[in-house]
């Protein structure tokens, strides 16, 4: 039915019958005398019986059956007697009378609107209205809606206002649209009286939707359809229409929902719907439907809440899910909640609070469509874009905004899209946790893959949803993330002010350490997961980055999408630019580059929060790194299997790589472990806004201090092997000698590959003197810190690893890899290795000795002995340098040791000793080819070169530059018995036997070998008594050779052979000499082994024959007895000379005898 003639145009909004929207469902409180006369007036209107309000007074109003048309005239005059005031009252009624007297209190008898408001109110069960009375009711409403008075009286009362309204003074006279236009811009009237009024009216007659103009006409079909004529049958109060309102709302809801033809609601109708809550948003008494659900919840949790401008619907909204609220208040305010966001004007207060800035920033545009302008989610995104765009929205607004976010982030099913996209998901995974949003935190705990797998268009929606509720600009909004971190914010960023952006910022930072907390932890990964994939809803880059996103990623507003430049690509497209240098293009803003490494060391906290990662690398993370559970190992697994990656994700981890090797700070979880190292040894590059690979660099060089830990450890130790994957992932390397890899090692993608190429290319350029570098300077710079840093673990250098695998495992297996230690432990285990493993690390031990700083045990055990006594020493002369202090008082002890284990090393093969090998260069292949003739590469020679010139050199036939090298050598190895490889292997078992006390002294001096001469006579093996025996030869070369007698003999030397310089065997000589003069006298130790040497030399010369003329005559000439036996020798060539002349003689004058026959 349409109790009023005409329905308004389109552009005048849904049209008249508006003005009786279903407001009435709650009525203001009545006031005695406010706005009401008594005897049922209007203030203004003289109280006269002809303008009494209501039925006629010459007959009382008839009952009329519930849908029939009204009954009794309009203006019939009252019944006699019917009141002492002379108007008609509803308290006088018998129909009424009963009921009035039972349920409204005595002083609103006189005031038929007080009487009415309280009738209409009643829905206990134990103080029901009759149906005569509510029949009653209804005609006397429907009288009041016909009325023509009323518009008179709307005229007198609201004159001011009516003027100020052009739409309202329009209105054609006796038609009752002036009231409805009044209605209608109630939110504009100011004038105390007229607002009274339209709110009286508003509450009292529009409380049944039959009487609203043009309702039924709108909603009849539909009505039908949804089958709300009848929703409760039994109830006696036939008329009341905020059930079918409420099954009509209910109906509109589950349209959008259910995504169900069969459930559509008529454009019609659904405006009027809309309109309907729309005017009975700012006092709960209008939604007659909620009021009776609710109007215990509103006592208990509102009580002091005054109504009006939608106070107590916000005050039930957030009551909405404590344990007290009743489920059917909770329904109601749940589809009030769900058509609010199908309109926002539905909600008085942010409609109220944000009509100035919905206007000022173009939010409510005429000509788009309503179902979208309207939409609460676009109007909070419209908004959202000119916060973020800097822009200034009132407080009010702002407000307003945040209980609504909240309000979606709080309650899924207000999201028609969540529950369509997302059914199955909730069905199967997060049935019954809908309140305080944990639905929606179960569902993104789906997305992210941890309980099962989700359909793209759930995702989708969630993202959408996260947009509009925006809980990135404050966490509060997210009522299940705030109530699970409040003890962390409240420890851990207490610093920062309540909603400020930077508190996920700052729970991010606290993630994995002490103070965080599980559940805090779980919701915090699961709203980062969303908030990663949509660079705006990152508020704080948002705003520092949006003019370089715009000028290098050509971005749209905040809330415009692009098809072309999804959301994800563009952080993409910022962290590209953020570590570009200034030769390589334009790059960002110092302020973004700042929030850009902010959300790159959020994110390598764990895979999920890369979309891209996650996205290209799904099938590999399940491949290769299932097991890997723990914090941050995802990651790292998908580098250690960098090399059988599929190539797109093999691309997104090599470009993150890189990334990290020039900012290594993005490692967030690595610079927690590494703190205490980065404070005492880096802090000063680590406070550099520019990283460029400085702190990592650092933290390799610091790895083996005492303050390193474990996990700090560990972690730069995978970095360092990583990055021999490939040179891109050093990036001081890189940015060093990236046109050196392109010109010279072109193809070469693996850093050890590239090292050793540009390494062979400076050796070979270095080797020919003259010619130019191909290498430039600052590569060749990078490339020696490249080389040192490999040299400290054998997995950085693959090669050697790989071959070496097994043996590691046979003879290492408990050692630590770092520190060289497992090299180390090769080194002495070298004879017992397999031949490719041996190969390998004699040729390491070759690259070593030429270039010692490559030593990296050496370097670090000597490395305050370097700065003591090598400190200008270069670094290809540092172990000689050592070895030439080696036994100086103030030597470290376990640097002597060290040192003593290299020259160990050098004496097994003249190739490990470069100064050697270049001084004896010529003598090598003239003395001892023989033995050159049958060594193999990359295998010892077990010192035998070494003692062929030993040997030369007793026979004083070596070069002058070899002679000082052997010499050196030989006064070495003579204090040292293990510096004399061949000696320590022939003789071992003698040692053993009888040298086994001298042997264990801690500090060998020589003892070792005296023994063995000593006890020559009882050594049986030859090959041992020969190795003693050329040591006796040796001595006799030189003093210098012999420790026990230089030592015993030191000062008689001083004394009588201070003269004559060392070598040759002229020092000897000169004792042996003062030995034989009667007139020196020597100490008597130096005598007593002088002739313990004569007869060690006299017996050498019995045993060891010499083996040809040469060695004969130099035996002759270091002989003790040189001068008597050359005494001899010419004494037998005199006589033999004589001998020959005489008989030559005598042969002669036979022939001439023979002549002269």
């Amino acid at each position: 039915m349409a109790l009023c003639g005409r329905v308004r145009a389109g552009s005048r909004g849904p049209g008249p019958f508006l003005i009786l929207l279903f407001l009435a469902l709650g009525p203001a409180r009545a006031e005695q005398g406010a706005g009401a006369v008594a005897g049922g007036g209007f203030p203004g209107v003289p109280p006269h019986p002809q303008q009494a309000v209501g039925l006629g007074a010459q007959q009382p109003p008839q009952p009329v059956l519930a849908g029939a048309a009204p009954g009794g005239g309009v203006g019939r005059p009252p019944r006699a007697g019917a009141s002492s005031g002379g108007g008609w009252k509803l308290a006088d009624e018998p129909a009424c009378r009963e009921d009035v007297t039972r349920v409204c209190p005595k002083h609103s008898w006189a005031n038929n609107l007080a009487v009415l408001e309280c009738l209409q109110d009643v829905r206990e069960t134990d103080n029901e209205i009759s149906s005569d009375c509510n029949h009653l009711l209804w005609n006397y409403k429907l009288n009041l809606t016909t009325d023509p008075k009323f518009e008179s009286v709307a005229r007198e009362v609201c004159k001011t206002t009516i003027s100020e309204i052009k739409e309202c003074a329009d209105e054609i006279d006796g038609k009752g649209y002036l009231v409805s236009c009044l209605v209608d811009h109630r939110g504009n009237i100011t004038e105390y009286q007229c607002h009274q009024y339209i709110t009286k009216m508003t509450a009292i007659i529009f409380s049944d939707y039959r009487l609203i103009c043009g309702f039924m006409d709108d909603c009849r079909n539909d009505i039908n359809i949804l089958k709300c004529g009848s929703i409760r049958p039994a109830e006696k109060d036939a008329h009341s229409q905020g059930e079918v309102v409420a099954c009509l709302e209910k109906g509109l809801v589950k349209e959008a929902e259910e995504n169900d033809p069969r459930m559509t609601v008529s454009d019609q109708c659904k405006k009027a719907i809309l309109r309907v809550a729309e005017l009975s948003s700012d006092d709960f008494h209008l939604d007659r439907h909620l009021y009776f659900a609710c109007r215990d919840d509103r006592e208990r949790f509102c009580e002091n809440t005054q109504a009006g401008e939608g106070r107590v619907y916000k005050c039930l909204f957030n009551h909405k899910f404590e344990d007290a609220m009743s489920e059917k208040c909770r329904d109601a305010l749940t589809t009030r909640q769900k058509l609010i966001a199908q309109d926002y004007k539905v909600s008085y207060s942010l409609a109220k609070s944000c009509k100035s800035d919905l206007k000022k920033y173009r939010c409510n545009v005429e000509n788009l469509p309503r179902s979208r302008e309207a939409r609460l989610s676009y109007l909070l995104m419209c908004l959202e874009s000119a916060v973020h765009r800097g822009r200034q929205v009132s407080s009010e607004c702002q407000g307003e905004m945040l209980d609504y976010r909240r309000m979606l982030m709080e309650d899924f099913s207000l999201s028609p899209e969540i529950i369509l996209g997302c059914r199955s998901e909730i069905e199967h995974h997060c049935s019954g946790l809908h309140r305080k949003g944990r639905t929606l935190h179960c569902l993104m705990k789906v997305v992210r893959g941890e309980k099962g797998n989700v359909g793209a268009n759930c995702q989708q929606s969630l993202q959408t949803l996260i947009q509009e509720a925006d809980p990135g600009a404050d966490y509060r909004i997210d009522r299940a993330l705030n109530e699970a971190c409040e003890s962390v914010i409240q420890t851990a960023c207490k610093h920062i002010r309540a909603g400020d952006p930077m508190i996920l910022s700052c729970l991010m930072e606290h993630l994995y350490t002490e103070k965080m907390v599980e559940d805090c932890e779980h919701r915090l990964l699961e709203l980062q997961y969303f908030i990663s994939r949509d660079w705006k809803l990152d508020p704080v880059l948002y705003r520092k980055c949006q003019g370089d996103a715009s000028r290098l990623c050509h971005t749209h507003g905040w809330n415009e999408t692009s098809e072309m430049i999804p959301p994800g690509a563009i952080f993409s497209c910022l962290y590209r630019h953020a570590y570009r240098t200034e030769e390589q293009g334009r790059r960002l803003s110092r302020e973004c580059r700042a929030e850009v490494q902010r959300i790159l060391h959020q994110r390598a906290l764990d895979v999920k929060l890369d979309p891209a990662l996650q996205d290209k690398c799904m099938i590999d993370l399940g491949k290769w790194c299932s097991e890997k559970t723990e914090t941050g190992q995802e990651l790292e697994c998908l580098q250690d299997h960098l090399d059988d990656l599929v190539a797109d994700c093999k691309d997104i981890v090599g470009n993150l790589t890189e990334l990290e090797s020039e900012d290594i700070q993005i490692e967030a979880l690595l610079m927690r472990a590494c703190e205490p190292i980065i404070q005492t040894f880096c802090h000063e590059v680590a406070d550099n806004q520019i990283d460029s690979g400085d702190l990592m660099e650092c933290l390799i060089q610091n790895k083996h201090q005492k303050e390193m830990n474990e996990k700090c450890a560990v972690g730069v130790t995978h970095f360092q092997l990583l990055q021999m994957k490939d040179f891109r992932f050093s990036y001081k390397f890189k940015m060093a000698c990236k046109e050196d890899v392109l010109k010279l090692c072109a193809n070469i993608k693996k850093k050890v590959d590239v090292v050793i190429c540009l390494s062979t290319t400076v050796r070979n350029d270095t080797l020919q003197d003259g010619k130019e570098h191909r290498v430039s300077m600052k590569c060749r710079k990078q490339l020696r810190v490249e080389e040192l840093e490999m040299t400290e673990d054998i997995r950085l250098e693959p090669d050697l690893y790989e071959t070496c695998k097994n043996d590691i495992k046979s003879y290492c297996q408990n050692v630590p890899y770092g520190n060289a230690q497992i090299i180390e432990c090769l080194k002495e285990n070298k004879k017992q290795l397999s031949t490719r493993c041996h190969q390998k690390v004699f040729r390491l031990q070759e690259t070593e000795m030429m270039d010692p700083e490559l030593d990296y045990t050496l370097m670090r055990v000597c490395k305050q002995m370097i700065k003591r006594f090598c400190p200008e020493a270069d670094a290809k002369n540092m172990l000689q340098c050592l070895k030439q202090n080696k036994n100086s008082e103030l030597m470290d002890p376990k640097c002597k040791q060290m040192i003593t284990k290299r020259q160990i090393t050098q004496n097994t093969d003249y190739r490990l000793n470069p100064v050697l090998r270049k001084a004896c260069k010529a003598d090598i292949p003239k003395f001892c080819q023989s033995i050159l003739n049958k060594a193999k590469d990359d295998s010892e020679l077990e010192g035998q070169v070494i003692s062929c010139l030993k040997l030369k050199y007793a026979d004083q036939r070596l070069s002058p530059d070899c002679e000082d090298q052997i010499r050196v050598i030989l006064e070495e190895s003579a204090l040292d018995y293990r510096l004399d490889p061949q000696l320590q292997m022939h003789c071992s078992d003698e040692i053993s036997t009888l040298c086994a006390e001298e042997a264990a002294a801690q500090e060998q001096t020589g003892q070792v070998e005296e023994c063995l001469k000593v006890n020559l006579l009882k050594i049986k093996a030859d090959m041992c008594k020969k190795e003693v025996l050329n040591m006796l030869k040796e001595s006799k070369a030189d003093i210098f050779v012999d420790p026990v007698l230089h030592t015993a003999c030191a000062l008689d030397i001083k004394h009588h052979c201070a003269a004559i310089p060392p070598g040759r065997g002229r020092q000897m000589s000169c004792l042996m000499e003062a030995l034989e003069d009667k007139r020196v006298r020597l100490q008597p130790e130096c005598k007593k082994r002088l002739n313990d040497r004569i007869e060690m030399w006299s017996y050498a010369a019995k045993v060891a024959p010499a083996e040809g003329f040469s060695d004969l005559a130099m035996q002759v000439l270091t002989s003790p007895s040189k001068n008597y036996i050359l005494s001899v020798i010419s004494m037998g060539i005199c006589i033999l000379f004589l001998v020959g002349l005489m008989c030559g003689r005598i042969t002669k004058r036979v022939t001439r005898e023979l002549k002269d026959r």
